[in-house]
């Protein structure tokens, strides 16, 4: 039972015995800093149940606490608060039992327990990973290696949308304008190649556009009568009758793509369990169609296309197989779900990692999959998120606008390394070292500055202001990492002991320091259920500045005596490995020098 339980409990046992009251909850809240107090217990919501003045109910239960609970010293009432003061015998006690547990704040699975699988990044094959596709696999990434922190088994995936004309396009382009280029024979990582044929074609296009209007077409016949896009539109058709040459083409390019996309993977530092391809799902959710229709979850039109009215539950009505008898997106999400669970059986729910603009279609697939009897579609979770936006303007990749992620990537090494060099941090750092330092400042201001916001809030990325080495940042947060190895490095003594109550009075900025430790196993779980990384970032920020202040005020090595000496470099060392914890389920690595 932790602190926070039993003082709950002794509260409840106040009121019973001096009121003759049960109450079900007590609400508990941080002592505002010009209080003495470590917790605050609010009393106005017990007035529904006691009759009296809010003051001597605090008066009354105050007393009770000091009088029965040991680890309670003192305390004071203002207003409706009673402000609890404890003592440092039980913060020194719970320092001691977390200081050489590795995990702490983190769980593991439960025997028994289901698993959750979680999909992200899912690009199209047309075109390398941009801006917005950063986002979505950190978060993603971090969300899944958050649930495994609260204790559940989680399999990270995607979908990868390796089929329709968008894909064509980039096909037909090269065929006719590439000249037998290859990642090998240009030096282009295989999805930058690619796309560039996906610019091509839509340069090409538009041409074609312009040359049919001014024979006499009207704009929007000049669209759909193009000679290129009628071309692509074939060449889809041959793809899906498996035509050899077609299916040949699609297989080499989506080779390059693929082996580009690794590399990215690779450097953004994300991986996947399982991968799921379009071209291998697109026919999967037919058999469910069937058996919908069996049900009456779904109704055939006359025209033969299968529709699901979900009218009554708000929604409108939604086609899951066309006339023709093919699949739309939709009915690809439903077999793709069904898949899963078929080929894991311990999943028992997932989180889709998907923009914002797609929040009415993850409404309908859930509901489907529930309509269709499905006990997890109640345990289904869309994680939408807003977009990213440069202070340059909005992306658009098919006109070749889009902020490419190697080169973001590459870019925030190169701006770390310009920063560093201004502040001078790096002096007797080899030309390897500082290069590989770059890298993990660059990408840990790029993943922090993107992880430290709410999901569902747009952001307008700035790559400066995310390095900077001051405030609310993945480089400040990795400075004091770097600054508590400087003084373990430095403590030439053995500090493992571990040091008794008795007699050691905690000096309030050691104190504040373990009370913000105390929360951390808290922030992971409330992370977990909120599918927000943003917890456990500005839980980091605050960790880091509490740090901070401890640092400037309490002398550490210079202790008076030896006992406050190891106490503050265990409690350095313990505040440096919740760090590291915290940005590992955020997917950021912290430097041991700078």
């Amino acid at each position: 039972m932790s602190f926070q339980e039993t003082l709950s409990s002794q509260v409840k046992q106040a009121v019973l015995l001096n009121y003759n009251i049960t109450i079900d909850a007590v609400e508990f809240q941080a002592t505002r800093k010009e209080f003495a107090g470590d917790i605050t217990v609010v009393i106005f919501p017990m007035l529904r149940f006691i009759k009296g003045n809010p003051v001597q109910i605090g008066e009354v239960i105050g007393g009770y606490l000091v009088e029965n609970v040991s680890e309670v010293k003192a305390f004071n009432v203002v207003k409706g608060f009673l402000n609890i003061e404890i003592s440092d015998a039980y913060f020194i006690n719970f320092f001691n039992s977390i200081k050489d547990v590795t995990s702490y704040g983190f769980e593991t699975p439960q025997a028994g327990d289901k698993a959750i699988m979680v999909e992200y990044s899912s690009p199209n094959t047309n075109k390398p990973l941009h801006l917005g596709h950063i986002r979505n696999n950190l978060l993603g990434y971090s969300v899944a290696e958050i649930l495994k922190a609260s204790g559940k088994k989680v399999y990270k995936t995607q979908i990868i949308n390796d089929r329709g004309i968008h894909i064509c396009k980039s096909m037909l382009a090269w065929k006719r304008f590439g000249n037998g280029k290859t990642p090998e024979s240009t030096g282009l990582k295989g999805d930058k190649l690619v796309g560039n044929y996906y610019v091509k074609f839509d340069q090409e296009y538009k041409k074609e556009i312009e040359a049919l209007v001014a024979k006499g077409q009207t704009e929007e016949d000049a669209k759909k009568n193009a000679p290129i896009l009628l071309e692509a539109q074939d060449m889809l058709l041959k793809w899906e009758a498996g035509d050899e040459e077609t299916v040949a083409l699609w297989k080499k390019m989506n080779g390059w793509v693929y082996a580009g996309f690794n590399e990215t993977y690779k450097n953004l530092g994300v991986d996947f369990d399982t991968l799921y391809y379009e071209s291998d799902t697109y026919l999967l959710g037919k058999e469910f169609v069937a058996e919908g229709l069996k049900s009456g979850v779904f109704v055939k039109e006359a025209d033969g296309s299968v529709w699901c009215d979900l009218t009554e539950d708000g929604l409108d009505k939604k086609i899951v197989q066309r006339a023709d008898g093919t699949a739309v997106y939709m009915t690809q999400d439903i077999g793709t779900a069904i898949q899963r669970i078929k080929d894991f059986p311990d999943v028992g729910g997932m989180v889709y990692t998907v923009g914002n603009e797609q929040d009415y279609h993850f409404q309908v697939l859930f509901l489907i999959l529930k309509k269709l009897g499905f006990e997890w579609a109640k345990n289904l979770y869309h994680l939408s998120y807003g977009m990213v936006d440069l202070p340059s303007g909005k992306m658009k990749s098919r006109e070749g606008t889009v902020v490419d992620a190697d080169d973001l990537i590459d870019e925030m090494a190169a701006t770390a390394g310009e920063i560093s060099e201004e502040l001078g941090k790096l002096d007797g750092y080899t030309d390897a070292e500082k290069q590989e330092l770059y890298k993990v400042i660059g990408l840990g201001a790029l993943k922090y500055y993107i992880l430290k916001v709410d999901p569902k809030k747009r952001i307008l990325f700035d790559p400066k202001e995310s390095i900077d080495f001051q405030g609310n940042t993945g480089p400040f947060i990795q400075y004091t990492y770097a600054r508590i190895q400087s003084i373990l490095r430095k403590a030439d003594f053995d500090y493992s002991t571990t040091l008794h109550a008795e007699g050691k009075v905690l000096a309030d900025k050691e104190r504040e320091l373990i009370k913000q430790l105390q929360l951390f196993p808290e922030v992971v779980q409330n992370a977990a259920a909120q599918h927000s990384p943003a917890f456990i970032a500005n839980y980091t920020y605050d960790l880091v500045k509490e740090f901070n202040s401890f640092y400037q005020n309490i002398s550490i090595l210079g202790a008076d005596n030896e006992n406050d000496k190891v106490f503050r470099v265990q409690l350095s060392e313990k505040v440096a490995m919740t760090i590291k914890n915290a940005f590992k389920i955020l997917g950021i690595q912290v430097p041991e020098r700078m």
